[in-house]
């Protein structure tokens, strides 16, 4: 048995594929749902070994916006869309509607993420 564990590779350099089938063994369920770090905190919760801690992605550039600030600026992008149509300018509307959909998907993605760390 500890020439297996020997053997065996970093949890942390396993596949999705290899994590699933690990924890299935352990006796997790719904394994298809549950993303790669979550495998891993889940098996290492189970074998007892220390969880690392969660590393925070942030990209170069980008300022933390929060679900209102988002929402806000939403508001105001729609009212500069509807004066730019009424103004007959179709063009740089259609980029401020492209700009109002990438909000929409980023404040859905914040308050994900508000709801995961509450």
């Amino acid at each position: 048995m500890a020439e297996e564990k020997e053997k065996e590779k970093p949890i942390e350099k396993m596949t999705v594929k290899e994590l699933r089938v690990l924890a299935k063994e352990l006796g997790a369920e719904s394994v298809s749902a549950m993303q790669k770090e979550e495998l891993i905190e889940f098996i290492k919760k189970v074998r007892g070994e220390p969880a690392a801690p969660k590393k925070k992605v942030v990209k170069k550039a980008k300022k933390a916006l929060d679900v209102k600030e988002i929402k806000a600026k939403i508001k105001e992008l729609k009212a500069q869309k509807e004066e730019l149509l009424a103004k007959g300018e179709k063009e740089k509307a259609a980029l401020l509607r492209k700009r109002i959909s990438r909000l929409k998907k980023l404040s859905r993605r914040a308050a994900k993420l508000a709801l995961q760390t509450s």
